[in-house]
């Protein structure tokens, strides 16, 4: 596919990114459903294109064609690539973030708007015990200092068609969500809830660290992402879990008390921004409100679940002060059956940020129930 192609193909895609589809859903039913797209080259190249002109978008000129825009766009990420000091940290702050996050955060380093304009790793989780031979038989990886499993990987191949991926060798998932589930340190044969399970990265995760032993529930308000849970565990041979339904309100899936919780809660994903810039600019500051009552609420509705002893984490993809520290503060002073806990050593409360994992930021905080 010619360059030009590619401009026009990614066009295409704005312009329905226009219409109200979000980038990624929009790169992904378009990519996944054209049987026209069906060199991994072809696929990835309209993907670079759209997502760097999300990056890139406050330096475009909007009266040029989408064409335009998104080769002056790919134009910028190349100097970035070959000189990011050449974009002083004042007009990233400027340009590379929306005007409102200033007043919603504590700090906005130099190196985080940096790291933002960069092009995101790819990160895969090996299963425990075997990163080493995976590396060798993938090839293109490098290792986390961070994580005794997780993998960098810079090749080209498509991994979803691996030999290594449909035995259940690894999953691809970001360092930072590795490290909530190392923060959460289940042992095996202990009980635990994945509260907010998703398509259940971390309840593999979170699996694995417990050898398959012990009883691990999953819940989450999404039958559809239930259902694929049940899919992903199947082929990584994770049985040691149950899903449940659950919006999230006061009747619990379960009567069951737990050694451990996990809630990783819905968030407006800020921490994510460098993997998907289109949401800078879709994301708003009344998000951040409405999405700590729900964050509060699912905190408040599963502390009673702990067994004495238990450990409840609080884990988001975001770095806003009224979902992080503002959240675990507020629950730390309502729920004196609980003791703020230590999270890998490092206090109660820890943020991962972007710039210093080359993944996606994260904020973690732990209790004890006493």
């Amino acid at each position: 596919m010619s360059d030009s192609s590619i401009l026009n193909n990614a066009a295409r895609i704005l312009k329905m990114v226009q219409a109200g589809t979000p980038a990624d859903q929009a790169l992904r039913e378009s990519l996944t459903q054209d049987r026209h797209f069906t060199v991994p080259a072809e696929r990835r190249g309209i993907s670079r294109a759209v997502f760097t002109h999300y990056r890139w978008w406050r330096w475009l000129d909007e009266s040029a064609s989408a064409q335009k825009q998104l080769a002056a766009a790919l134009e910028l990420q190349q100097r970035f690539d070959s000189n990011p000091a050449a974009f002083k940290p004042e007009a990233l702050a400027a340009k590379a973030v929306p005007d409102w996050l200033k007043d919603e955060m504590d700090a906005m380093p130099a190196a985080w708007l940096a790291q933002l304009q960069r092009e995101p790793a790819l990160w895969i989780r090996a299963k425990a015990g075997i990163g080493a031979a995976l590396a060798k038989k993938l090839g293109h990886c490098a290792p986390a200092s961070r994580s005794p499993d997780a993998l960098r990987y810079t090749g080209l191949t498509d991994l979803y068609h691996t030999p290594e991926f449909q035995a259940g060798e690894f999953e691809i998932q970001d360092l930072a969500s590795q490290l909530v589930s190392l923060a959460a340190a289940p042992q095996p044969g202990e009980t635990w809830w994945d509260a907010c399970a998703g398509e259940g990265g971390k309840t593999m995760h979170l699996s694995d660290l417990m050898r398959n032993k012990g009883l691990l529930w999953a819940s989450d308000r999404s039958h559809r992402r239930l259902a694929k849970l049940k899919e992903r565990a199947a082929r990584a041979k994770v049985f040691n879990f149950r899903a449940a339904s659950w919006a999230g309100g006061i009747k619990l899936p379960t009567k069951t008390k737990f050694d451990g919780i996990l809630v990783d809660a819905p968030c407006t994903g800020i921490g994510t921004w460098q993997r998907n810039p289109h949401a800078r600019w879709t994301t708003q500051p009344s998000d951040i409100r409405e999405l700590a009552v729900v964050q509060r609420m699912l905190l408040d509705h599963v502390a009673g679940s702990l067994k004495p002893g238990g450990r409840l984490l609080y884990a988001v993809c975001t770095l806003s002060r009224g979902e992080t520290t503002g959240v675990a503060d507020a629950f730390t002073a309502t729920h004196p059956e609980l003791t703020p806990d230590p999270v890998m050593g490092r206090g109660t409360q820890l943020t991962l940020w972007p710039q210093e994992l080359n993944a996606n930021g994260m904020f973690i905080a732990a209790w004890r129930r006493k």
